[in-house]
């Protein structure tokens, strides 16, 4: 019984947010003209359960380009309504539409000069009818066994708050690099850590003409100690790398002689590349796919920027 409990539960709640993509309309897109014309932060409002809807929509509107905030509705009567200034807008959430709380905000939102987009499941509450935007969230039925615990409403009314996120998101051309701004800890930052930030550069890098002999390229490559060693011509540009499995292989098959060649007769011509703004993550898989330890970092002229290590990567945690 149990199990049938919990299938049914995300049957209706699936079958909830399933319904509300045909409301997204005309009037989905006057509430994304209202928000993307708000010359300030978007206040998410709500109580209860609706509140913590409220403040899960606020996260991630301004996690994804739009300023916003979460207002108590409770407390904003008591002195938080300092919180709301002209250009902002109210995005209030209330399935009943006639929450209290927020029904006694609805003077104090006109005069201060905010606009008003309301989610609720009735229409014609009260909440609707003063709202400058109404998006219907309404359900056919809870999920909840009893009929009173607020779940596949709550569901509703965050599924169309997403919806006004993602498509905010888009609207703003929302790039990842902005994402990557927003996001410079935990999983996602990690994720998103670019070439440039985890790259060896300056004298770091190991550098050799392409006329040096293979001595003073191992001497170069045992000094900077990442494995390889690029080899530039006057200007810094990459003509080709040396690694210590081209070394090996060049041992095996020349011995001692190979010490008498120039870095240019032994370099691995055109080697892979890769830019400083790409992400860590696209290294790294490169690497792990081509079975390579280091990579260099060039520009759009081939100069060498940097030169990035499996080890570095590894230690980003990305894996």
């Amino acid at each position: 019984m149990t199990r049938e409990t919990a299938r049914k539960v995300l049957e209706i709640e699936a079958q909830a947010i399933r319904e509300l993509a045909a409301r997204v309309d005309e009037t989905f897109d006057r509430a994304l003209d209202l928000l993307m014309a708000c010359t300030g932060r978007v206040v998410a409002t709500g109580m209860g359960k609706s509140g913590i809807v409220a403040q899960k929509v606020s996260a991630t509107l301004a996690s994804t380009g739009t300023p916003s905030l979460f207002l108590h509705p409770a407390e904003a009567i008591h002195g938080d309504l300092g919180r709301i200034v002209q250009g902002d807008c109210v995005l209030a959430i209330s399935y009943s539409g006639e929450t209290q709380e927020l029904l006694t905000l609805l003077p104090a939102i006109k005069r201060l000069g905010a606009t008003l987009v309301a989610l609720t499941g009735r229409p014609r509450s009260t909440l609707a009818a003063a709202a400058d935007v109404h998006l219907d969230v309404s359900i056919r039925e809870e999920a909840c066994p009893l009929g009173l615990a607020p779940t596949a409403s709550t569901t509703a009314a965050l599924a169309m708050g997403d919806a006004l996120a993602m498509a905010l998101l888009e609207r703003r051309g929302f790039t990842v690099e902005d994402f990557a701004v927003l996001h410079p800890g935990g999983g996602i930052g990690k994720r998103l850590v670019r070439i440039e930030d985890v790259m060896h550069k300056g004298d770091q890098v190991p550098r050799v003409a392409p006329d040096a002999a293979m001595r003073q390229v191992l001497f170069e490559m045992t000094r900077k100690r990442l494995g390889m060693t690029t080899v530039v011509d006057g200007q810094g540009r990459l003509l080709g790398m040396i690694s210590d499995g081209d070394l090996r292989r060049l041992m095996e098959q020349h011995g001692d002689g190979t010490l008498d060649r120039s870095a240019e007769q032994c370099m691995t011509r055109d080697p892979l590349t890769i830019g400083r703004g790409e992400l860590a993550t696209a290294a790294l898989a490169l690497m792990e796919r081509r079975r390579i330890t280091s990579l260099p970092v060039v520009d759009g002229g081939g100069l060498v920027e940097g030169v990035v290590h499996l080890h570095d990567l590894w230690q980003t945690e990305m894996i």
